[in-house]
């Protein structure tokens, strides 16, 4: 009876065995046959990840969505600090972006702060011309590789007048930005005008708590202190990461899955 016992316990043993190896193959193939979905987010500083160290304040919205997001989207931020549409793509990096895509996967793209440096030649953009130009190249070249573009307006600025009105700073390239989402039919994010209602219900002086306002000594990062109102603190980042997954359900309505 022992020795039937013991070859009983055996034979579970290996079919528990042959089961997990099986479940475990299963799950591979699957994970290569349906790698997961990847957003690449390609803009400047203002979604660009910032380092943790030395009690930094400051974080791009980007770095903040994947507080928002399911395991089943992967975040992969390339967005860097002073880049426009077009010195993204003069040094590489759109091309390296483009190289990593596969089809299903979703490219965020927001640019418009630093085309709008007319000083520099590098960066600098005619928003009717240049700029228009290189969002429907990111468009077309994401399409190309079964990718799916979201073309987003810059967030704003936090820029109250006298009189507690917010006044937009931009120029024309949000109208452009919008003006590409209607022409080549490509879903659009407004942050502009959602930023615009999130800092107009903070008001002139509540506001700064989504910027890098501090007082000198305040913080040893900014020994002099800050008066930042267009970068974005950990809570205006939070705040605006929120504005935008919230609108992908709207523009994407696929997007719910992903979202916690």
């Amino acid at each position: 009876m022992k020795k039937n016992s013991r070859t009983g316990r055996k034979i579970c043993f290996g079919i528990c065995v042959v089961l997990f190896v099986s479940i475990c193959r299963g799950q591979v193939s699957d994970t290569l046959r349906h790698p997961p979905v990847t957003v690449f987010t390609i803009g400047d500083s203002t979604m660009a990840d910032k380092p943790l160290e030395n009690d930094n304040p400051e974080r791009g919205w980007c770095q903040l969505l994947p507080e928002f997001l399911t395991g089943s989207i992967i975040v992969e931020n390339h967005a860097v600090n002073g880049r426009s549409s077009k010195s993204f793509i003069s040094e590489g990096r759109w091309a390296k972006v483009r190289s990593l895509l596969k089809p299903g996967d979703y490219v965020f793209i927001q640019f418009g702060h630093n085309d709008q440096k007319s000083e520099d030649p590098a960066r600098f953009t005619n928003p009717y011309t240049g700029y228009r130009q290189n969002l429907e190249k990111f468009v077309r070249e994401t399409r190309e590789k079964g990718a799916v573009p979201i073309l987003f307006t810059s967030i704003v600025r936090r820029n109250f007048n006298a009189h507690g009105t917010l006044i937009a700073t931009h120029g024309n390239y949000p109208l452009v930005v919008r003006l590409v989402a209607d022409a080549m039919d490509v879903p659009l994010v407004d942050l502009q005008r959602l930023t615009e209602n999130l800092e107009i219900s903070y008001g002139p002086e509540k506001s700064k708590v989504l910027h890098l306002w501090y007082a000198a000594g305040e913080l040893d990062i900014y020994p002099e202190g800050k008066q930042d109102d267009t970068h974005l603190s950990v809570k205006g980042a939070t705040e605006v990461a929120r504005l935008a997954v919230d609108a992908m359900k709207e523009v994407q309505p696929e997007w719910e899955v992903f979202i916690r």
